[in-house]
């Protein structure tokens, strides 16, 4: 094995045997390509019908990335029974990672970040809108558009602080007498979820 290993290190660099991996989001062409050789082999086999569409068919082509970075951040903000924003241009989002808080701008490094429990901020100018997000995922792109998907959402101006306070004292109450695991672990997630409510309607 150490010959072997000598054997390869010894190589010139430009002899080096080249490295496999999938390219770059901004290596793949924005429009999208059909994939010829299915299309052919299927109309040989079945010429009176039409190929099937994959899901990339219905779907808007992907723009450039820019050669500079924009001034402005386009967010699509979704759920899975409505979409809140859609191609909407921004300032900044804040998103509530798992990792922390993390604030996105114009030409930020393409990311994808899962999402707990907290405030999702969009700022447009001097207006700021807050929503209260369950869970999901952000996807940021190379050509400044920002993906959010989550679970649940609501404008944080729409939550009863009554009844975060209710939801909190009930899921506290369930949690202390939890006995089985499950049941922990239910309790659990409730207070998590109303103690970022909480903090959402007081910070």
């Amino acid at each position: 094995m150490f010959r072997q290993a000598s054997r390869i290190f010894a190589r010139p660099i430009n002899q080096q045997p080249k490295m496999m991996g999938r390219a770059f989001s901004t290596d793949v062409p924005a429009t999208p390509t059909v994939d010829s050789t299915f299309v052919e082999s299927w109309k040989k086999v079945i010429p009176n019908m039409e190929p099937p569409k994959t899901p990339s068919a219905f779907m808007n082509p992907r723009p450039p990335t820019p050669s500079t970075i924009p001034s402005k951040l386009t967010v699509n903000f979704v759920l899975p029974y409505a979409s809140e924003l859609s191609t909407k241009e921004v300032d900044m989002v804040i998103v509530p990672a798992t990792t922390g808080q993390m604030g996105v701008l114009p030409g930020h490094v393409p990311t994808i970040a899962e999402l707990k429990p907290g405030v999702l901020s969009v700022h447009e100018g001097n207006n700021v809108t807050k929503y209260f997000v369950s869970s999901g995922f952000t996807f940021i792109h190379a050509n400044s558009v920002a993906d959010i998907i989550a679970i649940e959402a609501v404008p944080v101006d729409q939550i009863d602080p009554s009844l975060v306070q209710k939801g909190l004292a009930e899921f506290t109450q369930k949690l202390s007498s939890a006995t089985t695991d499950l049941e922990k672990a239910e309790a659990q997630i409730g207070v998590d979820v109303h103690s970022a409510l909480n903090s959402a309607l007081t910070g």
